[in-house]
């Protein structure tokens, strides 16, 4: 099967368990999740992808709490929170030069902006306890995504057939 029509099959299925889990057993955003899941493709797939994706969705996560946590103290208008999301931005862009970031700094916005999205949508504050702690919700959310990703990925190289493989495999049953 070609890799393209593999990670249809792959991702479809997972998607579709990624729906049922978030609604029934794992109460985190899906879109979260799927953002998640998104990045680790974007940065390469594999373990390496998996730690790259992670380790920055996190980042942007530590960043974002940061900034939410200002514009709370500071006392929330439009103007703290533009000084404040101007400050987490040039962070965030500062964070990728780590090496643990790996230079990746779309992957740390996406986790900057799922939290901030996860914090509008509960309503919670950033300080808020568990288990309803919005950041919190987030790591989880970002990881279980990424871990969809490397799934459907390993899933979906399963499924798919080489050139390679195929002759090998034609030449062994000749053999036989």
């Amino acid at each position: 099967m070609k890799q393209s029509e593999a990670l249809s099959i792959s991702i479809g299925v997972l998607g579709g368990v990624d729906v049922f889990l978030t609604a029934t057993v794992i109460p985190v955003p899906v879109w979260v999740t799927f953002t998640a899941w998104a990045s680790f493709f974007i940065v390469g797939g594999g373990v390496r992808g998996f730690t790259k994706s992670v380790s920055c969705n996190i980042t942007g996560i530590i960043i974002a709490a940061l900034s939410l946590l200002a514009i709370d103290l500071i006392g929330p208008s439009p103007l703290v929170a533009a000084i404040c999301v101007g400050i987490g931005s040039a962070g965030m862009v500062q964070a990728s030069k780590l090496p643990f970031t790996y230079g990746i700094t779309p992957a740390i916005v996406w986790g900057f902006s799922q939290t901030v999205g996860t914090v509008a949508v509960t309503g919670l504050a950033v300080t808020a306890p568990l288990p309803n702690n919005p950041v919190l919700i987030a790591i989880a959310a970002m990881i279980l995504g990424n871990i969809f990703g490397y799934l459907s990925e390993a899933w979906g190289k399963a499924m798919t057939t080489t050139p390679a493989v195929v002759e090998a495999a034609r030449e062994t049953a000749k053999d036989i």
